[in-house]
C-alpha cells in the first residue's frame, strides 16, 4: 500500500461494525466503501482535480469505467 491514513477512534468504529455486518475483515471492507464511494462524488469534479494523468484509462473516474464496482458487498 502506498499510503496508510490514520482512522479517528469514531471512524474505526464505524467501519469496525460495517466489517461485522459484511463479515469480512475492516481492511477488505474499507476497500470496499472506498470503491464504491465513486458512486456518490462528482467523477468530472473528480478528473478536473487529479494530478495523475497516467491511469485515466483504468480510473475508476473515468466516464466509461464509472460504475458500481463489482465486488461491492459480497
Amino acid at each position: 500500500m502506498a499510503y496508510t491514513p490514520e482512522l479517528s477512534l469514531e471512524s474505526s468504529q464505524i467501519l469496525r461494525r460495517i466489517a461485522w455486518a459484511l463479515e469480512k475483515p475492516m481492511t477488505e471492507t474499507l476497500d470496499i466503501l472506498v470503491r464504491n464511494m465513486s458512486m456518490f462524488v462528482d467523477r468530472e469534479k473528480i478528473c478536473l482535480a487529479c494530478r495523475d494523468h497516467s491511469l485515466c484509462g483504468e480510473c475508476v473516474f473515468s466516464e466509461k469505467n464509472h460504475q458500481i464496482c463489482p465486488k461491492a458487498f459480497r
